[in-house]
């Protein structure tokens, strides 16, 4: 593997448009701030440590682009990922961009490409902070040549994070990718509008695996109200989560899930966990079995 170096002197962005596959990019320490995209395979981006090593840029979606037409959500990423098999370590991605109840989305990672691997990284935002991509098929044909095709895409895909520090306040995790979130952080942060929630899935039926948090710690800001926060809403009807040997801070609803407003995604939705506390969960989620948690575990080794 090629091993190439950079510091926040250098342009990311560029190293990355000249980089060919199986290139290790190792970041010193220090703040980036620019908007990247990686369209290499096999690339691996490593910086000296998530405190340490930070990009960051801050884009939302009421943002006007050049031409005078709103970002939307799917365009204000700091880093997207669109080539498969590449691997972040050790980094933070940010978007702090901040306000989303003025500002809309704010993206922090998008990933449409298969095989993606982070660990000991930190994600950082407020709505929309991690976009496990692809599109819902409904989105992408509505953004057919607006959208680039590269951040549109169709195929479903399977990513990881592990041992990540991941904080957001709305829909914060979300998309269509079969996504493990192992020995994870997951931090909910203060949003004046007074609730959030976690996880926004949008799995087809077709799709057996969905989200996954295994071993993950949910924690909170000190300023959050107790009940406060959903585990998980279906951002389409048969958005899949499951959630294994979590722990929960007191911010947790212990209802666990929205069905996503005035909608009757709680006759489709899939939600589940393993070795909660289930007391006042809503009726339509779930207990795995040991076969199905082993099955959705074993997806991913």
């Amino acid at each position: 593997m090629t091993t190439v170096k950079a510091t926040p002197q250098d342009k990311l962005s560029e190293i990355l448009l000249s980089a060919e596959p199986h290139t290790r990019i190792l970041l010193s320490e220090g703040i980036y701030r620019e908007k990247i995209e990686i369209n290499v395979p096999d690339l691996e981006l490593v910086g000296a440590g998530a405190e340490k090593t930070v990009i960051v840029w801050d884009d939302y979606a009421k943002k006007l682009d050049p031409s005078g037409i709103e970002l939307i959500t799917f365009r204000t990423y700091t880093a997207a990922v669109t080539a498969d098999n590449v691997t972040f370590k050790n980094l933070t991605v940010a978007n702090d961009s901040f306000a989303p109840e003025r500002k809309g989305q704010e993206v922090a990672l998008t990933v449409y490409g298969d095989g993606f691997y982070a660990e000991d990284c930190r994600f950082t935002s407020t709505q929309d902070t991690i976009f496990c991509g692809p599109l819902p098929p409904d989105l992408i044909e509505r953004y057919e040549g607006f959208l680039k095709d590269e951040l549109r895409g169709g195929n479903y895909q399977r990513h990881i994070f592990k041992n990540c520090f991941i904080a957001g306040s709305v829909d914060f995790i979300f998309g269509c990718a079969d996504a493990l979130f192992e020995d994870c952080e997951i931090c909910s942060v203060f949003d004046v509008r007074g609730h959030g929630y976690v996880a926004a899935p949008a799995h087809a039926p077709s799709q057996e695996i969905g989200f996954v948090f295994s071993n993950c710690n949910f924690t909170c800001e000190e300023n959050m109200t107790e009940g406060s926060i959903f585990l998980a809403r279906p951002w389409r009807d048969y958005g899949k989560a499951s959630f294994i040997d979590c722990r929960y801070g007191k911010h947790i609803s212990k209802e666990g899930f929205d069905k996503w407003n005035d909608t009757e995604r709680d006759k489709t939705a899939r939600f589940s966990e393993w070795g909660a506390d289930r007391e006042g969960r809503v009726p339509w989620s779930s207990t795995l079995s040991e076969e199905e948690k082993s099955r959705l575990l074993d997806y991913f080794r």
